[in-house]
């Protein structure tokens, strides 16, 4: 494996720290940069082939070198947007030897001071260059923020496009007036074997006619025995199963969560060694919601949402809305749950996204299609539909439909490949830019 290394070493540190002679609580020197070298694949020198850059002097921010900074050791790259609001610079270098259609892990760690709202000013990315230095493919841009301590540390994990020979490395802050930000142990390697996570998906369209609570149960039970033979990761359901067909009331049937319902389920669950989810009406004393529950591939309850916005239909028979956004982390991925009027407005699917959810389930008694499909495409995420009134379907990242469940066939099933990137045609791939220019810090009234 072919490994291009960025991380510093002490003995390269310790040059560099000759060389600028920085110390904690200094001041800011004059920006420094070595002349522009392309890396072999041996371990690269630092500051040694990094160059700062800004697009315009009068909105250049302060670059230094701080040998008594650092995550792993002293030393990291720093940027100050020394009080200019209109700051934006970069460290860059340039690494030749990049194989088109090999797939590399770029990551960076980075300590931000001052900066309000790090997922738009603190900016990883990559760009692709020909054998003459021309780009040939939209920058990609590292997500995945995890913090540890002090540090946070961002990645990509990429497929070198077609006449790709070299990778340009940005290491920015921008959009903040006194911000100042600390990049160290960054690395780009060659990955052997890329990732391949696959998800087999079934959703179901039934609707119950004239049964009782539990009867409606016990129809989509058999529902889901069906699908058995797909082998699914994990099988949805629509709003209500306790409700559709009874002709009683939301309130009338709800139930504690766990409860009568998610046992039912759960021993299915744990017979086909799927996960369940499912819309039902939850009793807490008094309180009833509308919940979306999951079940665990042992049996049991794994997490519940609770439908944080509802029309006035059901608020006005005496349901109780929600107020948090979770997120689960399953076997082969991070998930999260909508339920029917959640898919109105952006905010539930944008909440669950950009918590890092790469699936969203949304059990719906009937909707908005074009909706459904503009949630998909504006997180960037998977979205499984199951509904009485609409189409029940699975969509892809860019909003296409992968597998539709109708009356005549009820049962609908898709592989989601996780890792697979939908770049779209001169913008790149909108899964990591999307959080990356997306205005967070502009309050919304």
């Amino acid at each position: 494996m072919k490994t291009q290394s960025l991380v510093w070493t002490r003995t390269a540190k310790a040059l560099v720290f000759l060389s600028i002679a920085v110390s904690a609580g200094t001041a800011w020197p004059a920006d420094t940069a070595t002349d522009k070298v392309k890396p072999s694949t041996a371990a690269l020198a630092m500051p040694g082939g990094w160059q700062p850059w800004a697009p315009r002097d009068e909105i250049r921010p302060h670059f230094a070198f701080e040998p008594a900074v650092g995550r792993s050791a002293p030393g990291a790259l720093a940027i100050d947007s020394g009080g200019n609001v209109a700051a934006f610079g970069a460290w860059r270098q340039t690494l030749a030897g990049i194989q088109a259609g090999h797939t590399y892990r770029f990551t960076a760690w980075y300590r931000a001071q001052g900066v309000a709202f790090e997922r738009r000013s603190v900016i990883a990315r990559l760009g692709w260059l020909d054998a003459v230095g021309q780009s040939v493919a939209p920058p990609d841009y590292a997500g995945s923020p995890r913090r540890e301590g002090d540090w946070t540390r961002t990645e990509y994990l990429a497929t070198a496009p077609s006449k790709a020979a070299s990778a340009e490395v940005w290491l920015c802050l921008g959009f903040t007036a006194k911000g100042r930000v600390w990049w160290d142990d960054v690395t780009f390697a060659e990955e052997p074997n890329p990732p391949d996570r696959v998800v087999r998906v079934v959703t179901i369209k039934h609707r119950p006619a004239n049964t009782a609570s539990a009867e409606s149960v016990a129809q989509f039970c058999r529902c889901i025995q069906d699908a058995a033979p797909l082998k699914p990761d994990i099988v949805c359901l629509p709003e209500g199963i306790t409700v559709v067909g009874t002709g009683r009331s939301d309130v009338e049937v709800s139930e504690s969560v766990p409860g009568p319902t998610t046992q039912r389920l759960g021993e299915l669950a744990r017979r086909l060694h799927t996960y369940i989810v499912a819309g039902v009406y939850e009793r807490v004393g008094a309180v009833v919601y509308n919940t979306a529950v999951l079940i665990g591939r042992d049996g049991e309850l794994a997490g519940r949402y609770r439908k944080t916005h509802l029309p006035r239909e059901e608020w006005e028979i005496g349901l109780t809305h929600g107020n948090e956004y979770p997120v689960f982390d399953t076997d082969f991925g991070r998930i999260g749950l909508m339920v029917c009027w959640d898919v109105q407005f952006p905010e539930p699917a944008r909440a669950l996204a950009a918590q890092g959810a790469e699936l969203i389930l949304l059990p719906i008694w009937g909707g908005n299609e074009t909706l459904a499909r503009a949630r998909a495409i504006e997180n960037h995420v998977f979205l499984v539909t199951s509904s009485y009134d609409m189409k029940t379907f699975v969509l892809d990242p860019v909003g296409e439909v992968m597998a539709e469940a109708t009356s005549q066939n009820p049962l609908a099933f898709a592989e989601l490949h996780l890792d697979r990137k939908y770049p779209a045609p001169w913008l790149g791939d909108m899964r990591t830019r999307t959080w990356q220019e997306r205005r967070a810090d502009i309050p919304v009234p």
